[in-house]
């Protein structure tokens, strides 16, 4: 039998328990490393990296049965998993369709590199950084996979407890600053959460995505109001975790606070905002959702170009190296959201691809600008106005040059080779700036001529893809602005006495997910295939549907009878 078959087949034979896999990991993982204490740091490291390669494979696993060929067992490849043996809406569920198997991915690739970055000093900052990552990599991971708003929201509180944590790694008076303001309105925006979902439940008698995506429809006219306002509420529960404007305050100081691994993973944060978004509004405003079909567009349109525009004045108007990358994540942001309200399939299919380029490129900005800014700073990852404390596990990490080629007269000759440390800064931080800038020829310019290909062939004549293309194009020129001239400070005007010395712990994240950024430029066609298939099966979700309410229970065991073997 062909490997690729076999494969195939041991996918059908772990479905549907696979789908649970991304989340029982990271969360055994957890558990483990808490028995082991702080002095097995070692061993939690190593463990941290084999939990991030699993997670990641399973990921992967399920990201190829969904996009299999339907073998008619069900409707579409759609993975649905009842952890109680309850069948929905009545019990909890999870749902593996291409939308959410790509987020798990997409979470997968990403934790994968700050783990293994994380181990070559930052894991030493402070206590419980390992675990903390797990388990919120386990919110996220069953955020994304959930089908129920209550686990939803239950996921969502694990993601944000561990995140928490996280912030505040590293000690320091601007990561406690920025951790406060982050606390206070991620609990706002909890206490809305609830709220909307709250009075969801009061007038549909369900929280199952998929069953209030039909009973929405069946609606009564005098209860469409208040389902109105409940997804109001929901919704500002969600801009405010998506970084939408004007909701977006803290997101810049608390990123660009965070230690850089921490900063990559939280590069994911915003993402589930938009993920959460584009899944409820798709299901419960449906085309089929009688009059309350596209509710909320306008007003999806209107917050993301303003936060596109927020995010576009921001990044030229900074020269710190984290708050561009903070920024770029509130362009990503806005970007996603203008694109989603459009409403257009094709327009979503590019928004999908973007956002996966866009994440992987901020992911690894990060991660570059902790060994720019050590370099730049004497062997120390923060700004000297922030090095008052003393931190022994930021050991001096660079050599001194000694062998400078003089000429006769004491003056450096010209045209020596680059040493590899610097070039490779050096390359590393083109290809973030081309790919946040959105230039040929890498991922950033191929998902966001995507987006702009599909507005203007669906809808070329409405005012808000003029605008979208207007911001689109502006926000992406000064990206190349503000991220150029930061390039020409930090790698031309000024001399460096010393060479940076890079560990290969560090080295190989940065470099893996600009090569999936490559990978993703290489393979576009694919990709962007499973991106208009899964823009297909959000813009009609009778496939999803269908899948979560037919999934049937476990038959029990019949036990033996009396006399006989069992």
């Amino acid at each position: 039998m062909e490997p690729v078959h076999l494969l195939d087949r041991l996918l059908d034979f772990s479905m549907p328990h696979l789908v649970a896999v991304p989340i029982l990991v990271p969360l055994l993982t957890a558990a483990l490393m808490l028995l082991l204490g702080e002095n097995r740091r070692r061993a939690k490291s190593a463990l941290s990296v084999v939990s991030g390669l699993v997670g990641l494979l399973a990921a992967l696993a399920l990201l190829r049965w969904v996009n299999a060929p339907d073998t008619g067992d069900g409707p579409g490849s759609i993975g649905v998993y009842l952890p109680g043996n309850w069948q929905a809406p009545f019990g909890i569920v999870l749902v593996a369709d291409r939308l959410s198997t790509m987020m798990v991915a997409l979470t997968g690739v990403v934790a994968f590199a700050a783990s293994i970055y994380s181990t070559s000093r930052w894991d030493r900052a402070g206590v419980h950084f390992h675990p903390l990552l797990q388990l919120q990599l386990m919110g996220l991971n069953g955020a994304f996979l959930t089908g129920d708003l209550f686990n939803l929201f239950v996921f969502f509180e694990v993601m944000l407890a561990a995140s928490y944590g996280l912030l505040l790694h590293g000690s320091g008076r601007l990561r406690v600053q920025a951790g406060l303001h982050y606390i206070a309105i991620n609990l706002a925006a909890s206490s809305l959460f609830l709220i909307g979902a709250a009075l969801l439940y009061g007038v549909t008698g369900t929280l199952n995505m998929a069953d209030l995506s039909v009973r929405i429809a069946e609606l009564a006219p005098a209860d469409r109001g208040l389902v109105h306002a409940a997804a109001a509420i929901l919704a500002t529960a969600f801009f405010a975790k998506a970084g939408a404007w004007p909701l977006n305050f803290w997101l810049v100081p608390a990123y660009s606070a965070a230690v850089s691994p921490v900063g990559a993973v939280f590069a994911l944060l915003t993402k589930l905002g938009i993920y959460t978004l584009l899944r409820l509004w798709t299901l419960l405003f449906a085309p089929d959702a009688g009059a309350s079909a596209a509710f909320g567009q306008s007003a999806l349109i209107a917050i993301g170009l303003a936060t596109l525009f927020a995010g576009a004045m921001g990044i030229v108007g900074t020269q710190r190296l984290s708050n561009l990358a903070g920024f770029s994540v509130l362009v990503s942001a806005g970007t996603l959201l203008a694109a989603i309200g459009l409403g257009e399939p094709a327009v979503w299919a590019g928004a999908l691809y973007y956002l996966l380029s866009s994440t992987l490129a901020v992911s690894a900005f990060f991660l570059l600008i902790d060994m720019i800014e050590r370099w730049r700073n004497a062997g120390m990852s923060v700004a000297p106005h922030e090095a008052a404390g003393n931190a022994p596990f930021l050991a001096e990490d660079l050599r001194v040059l000694d062998d400078v080629n003089l000429d006769d007269e004491a003056q450096a000759l010209y045209g020596r080779a680059i040493p590899a440390g610097v070039a490779f800064l050096g390359l590393s931080f083109i290809g973030c700036t081309l790919l946040l800038a959105g230039l040929p020829p890498l991922s950033g310019f191929v998902g966001k001529f995507a987006m702009l290909s599909g507005a203007f062939v669906t809808s070329g004549t409405s005012t808000p893809a003029w605008i979208f293309l207007a911001l689109l194009l502006v926000s992406g020129f000064l990206a190349l602005i503000a991220l150029s001239r930061t390039g020409i400070r930090h790698f031309w005007t000024q001399p460096h006495p010393t060479m940076p010395a890079l560990p290969a712990l560090e080295v190989l994240p940065v470099a893996g997910l600009l090569a999936a950024c490559v990978a993703l430029t290489i393979w576009a066609g694919p990709v962007m295939r499973h991106a208009l298939i899964t823009a297909e099966g959000l813009r009609t979700p009778t496939a999803y549907r269908d899948a979560v309410l037919n999934a049937r229970q476990v038959p029990n065991p019949v036990p033996a009878q009396k006399g006989t073997a069992p």
